[in-house]
């Protein structure tokens, strides 16, 4: 009786093993609607995220994350621009993905943006109420993390014509003397002095005076 051949058995194929998406390293491999440029040439800037904005200053992420989400796990990591500015810049050299050059670049814009504040503000500035000087201050003052004096020199019309900083204190404490703030005042032959006094602690309740001791 004839026999018949064996034939080898044939193992199926096996499912193709998924690969892994690889991050867009830079702007330029991301599809156009998303790169960070052309919505801004599109739209404007104010219709870009402020993760979008820094991704423009940035350029380019990672191999493990593209410029998008570089940008957006410093501001949340920093808790935002603020956190930013207030960064020392050896600390965002040593951030995976920056180094010296886009920490400059960074630092460099925040900079930048912090002075045009200061420009708008004080440019024939006249003060007519607290939250006029508060508002002129504000933009340089809240990202120091010690205690400042302020004094804010006006003329007969209550405009700026400068703003001093005069004392730097440390983390809640600033002492000034009364001489040391009038003095500006006198050499402008100005008639009107504002003092500013910020809390990096962000509670604005005034200190306790001290008592002197026997």
């Amino acid at each position: 009786m004839p026999t018949l051949e064996k034939s080898a058995a044939i193992a199926p194929p096996s499912p193709a093993t998924p690969t892994k998406l690889l991050y867009h390293a830079t702007v330029h491999d991301m599809p156009n609607d998303e790169r960070p440029r052309e919505l801004l040439q599109h739209y404007g800037p104010q219709a870009l995220s402020m993760s979008e904005l820094l991704a423009i200053i940035l350029r380019t992420g990672t191999t493990q994350e593209n410029v998008i989400e570089l940008a957006s796990k410093l501001l949340a990591k920093y808790g935002g621009l603020a956190g930013l500015m207030r960064a020392e810049f050896s600390e965002l050299c040593n951030e995976h993905g920056l180094g010296v050059a886009k920490a400059a670049q960074l630092k460099a814009a925040l900079e930048i943006g912090r002075r045009m504040g200061m420009l708008q503000a004080e440019e024939r500035y006249q003060i007519r109420s607290s939250s006029d000087a508060a508002n002129l201050v504000m933009q340089d003052m809240m990202y120091l993390d010690h205690e400042q004096m302020r004094i804010i020199v006006l003329d007969t019309k209550n405009q700026v014509i400068e703003n001093i900083a005069r004392y730097q204190g440390t983390v809640n404490s600033s002492v000034l003397r009364a001489a040391e703030v009038f003095r500006p005042a006198v050499i402008r032959n100005c008639p009107g002095v504002i003092v500013c006094h910020n809390h990096p602690s962000g509670d604005p309740s005034p200190s306790r005076p001290k008592t002197a001791r026997n």
